[in-house]
Parts: structure tokens; sequence; C-alpha cells
């Protein structure tokens, strides 16, 4: 244990260490950000006024500001449980190529162990910056307005968070067991972060796209994390719109915008709702960390 507890601890620190493999592993969470400001909160607030027709001097204008913003805050929370753990295992890589990951192989620690410890060191790193960019967020739109969560639901959205920065993880030892050099998942890094902001529907609602480009968005899981972050984070704000409304449209307004924005995953036909979806990304894990130990078991076999 003493070994499995060590080599993760490097791990983390590698990462740590390199304070613009940190920054750059926020980069699209930062750009998402930055487009909002300039740009997608207009969108989004003309989609909402688009759907709420005859009901503009009813319904609070700063519930809808804070809608928002917290579709926002589920964006960047989606874009940095993609990242952050790409980044982190890139570590692999890069040991493979210093030889470092030979030395490690040599030691009495099992193969599972090893693996271990890169998927521990990147689901690690991935919760305590996305939690950190979640406690910020709800500081500030608590100061912004009332998000209406109670602690329940503040507990929800960072158990969201963990089971994203688990998820991500897993799929991505996969992906990163097949690079065989930087340059290689630096460039896919570039692939990655220019297409999750699309995928998750945090520069456009995926409900704008096809039903086909939708379906295939909502194959990976975090799409379904963006999904359930925005039900937990817009709950409250929904029920305070439903309520000043006061039945007038029968929740037709609130169920108008939960589609539009995607506050359930669709693919394929198929709606997940909240466990469903907790669901199909559990599986998603399981699978990828039984072909994660497959694969590192197999390229480093014991000689």
């Amino acid at each position: 244990m003493k070994e499995f507890i060590g080599l993760t601890r490097r791990n983390l620190l590698v990462f740590f260490k390199d304070i613009l493999a940190v920054f750059f592993s926020l980069l699209t969470s930062i750009i998402v950000f930055v487009l909002y400001l300039l740009f997608l909160k207009g969108t989004f607030v003309d989609a909402m006024t688009d759907t709420m027709k005859g009901l503009e001097n009813i319904v609070n204008s700063n519930d809808i500001e804070m809608f928002a913003n917290g579709i926002l805050l589920s964006g960047v929370l989606g874009s940095a449980i993609i990242t952050v753990p790409y980044t982190c295992l890139q570590t692999i890589v890069k040991d493979r190529e210093s030889g470092v990951d030979s030395d490690i192989c040599s030691t009495p620690l099992k193969r599972w162990k090893i693996i271990l410890s890169y998927f521990t060191a990147s689901s690690v790193s991935a919760f305590l910056l996305t939690s950190l960019i979640l406690t910020i967020g709800l500081i500030v739109l608590n100061i912004m307005g009332d998000v209406y969560m109670p602690a329940s639901s503040v507990a929800a959205s960072y158990g969201i968070v963990l089971l994203g920065s688990l998820s991500s993880t897993s799929l991505f030892m996969v992906v990163m067991l097949l690079m065989r050099s930087s340059s290689t998942s630096t460039a896919f890094f570039g692939i990655l972060a220019a297409a999750s902001g699309f995928v998750i529907g945090a520069y456009i609602p995926l409900s704008r796209f096809s039903d086909s480009v939708m379906s295939v968005c909502n194959l990976f899981p975090a799409s379904h994390i963006t999904s359930m972050l925005r039900n937990v984070l817009l709950s409250g704000v929904t029920e305070s719109i439903n309520s000043d409304i006061n039945g007038l449209d029968n929740g037709a307004f609130v169920t108008a915008i939960k589609e539009v924005f995607s506050f359930n995953a669709k693919s394929f036909g198929t709606t997940f709702t909240g466990a469903g979806s907790t669901l199909y990304i559990l599986v998603i894990a399981l699978v990828c960390i039984v072909l994660m130990t497959l694969a590192y078991n197999k390229t480093y076999k014991r000689r």
C-alpha cells in the first residue's frame, strides 16, 4: 500500500508542479467563460426569451439571469471534467518516452496497482480542480442572486463532479495507453479542447443540432454529467420560475427550456433520466477500467 500511495503522490506532484499543464488543462473552461461574457449569455437569454412569449412580465428577470449563469457554470464544469484528467494522464506518455515506466515496472509493485496509481492521481486532480471551480461558481452565483440550492443539492453537485472525474479518467486512460509520443497526445488534446465545448453543449445547446449529431454527442459520459449538473444547479431556479407563472401555462415554459438546454441526455431515441445517466456512466467507466488494466498488463509484461 505504501508503494501505491507513493506512486500516486508522485503522479499528483508531477502534474501540479507543472503550472502550465494545470493552466492548459483549464483553458477550455476559461474559453467557455470568456465567450459567455462576450456573446453566449445573450444567446442563452434570447433562446429563453423566444420561448417565454407572453410571460415576459410574469417571470422574474433575475431568475432568467441566474438560469443563464447556471448554464454557464455547468458548461465550465463539464469542460474541466474532460480536459483536466486528460492533461494529468499525459504523465503516462511522458514516463514512456523518458523510460521512467521501465523503472516503475521493475519494482515489485503489481501492474494493476501501477495503472491504478495513474488512475487515482488523475481522478483526484480532476475532482480537486473541478470542485474548486464549482465552489467559486456557487459563491459568485450566491453573490449575484438566489440560486435556490439547499445543502442536499450542493452535496449532489459535488457527487456528480466526482462521478464525472472518475468516468472521464477511465475513458482517457484507454486513449492514453494508445499514445506513443507526447507530440501525439498534445495534438489530440488540441482537438479535444476544441471539440469538448460543442460535445457537452457549452457553446450551443445540443438541441440545436440534428438528432444524429446530438445522439453522437450524448454517447460521451461528459455530456451526461453536464446534463446532470444542469438539473442539480438549476432545479431551484426552474421551480421559482414555475412558481412565478403560477400554473398559467401548466408548466409548459419550464418544460420547454429544459428541452432546449438538454436537461436530459437523448441518444438514438432514448431519453435518459438522472438514474439512467448514472447507470450509463458507471457501465462505461467499469468497461474502460477493465480495458485499461488489460491493455497495461499486455503492454508491460514482466520479462
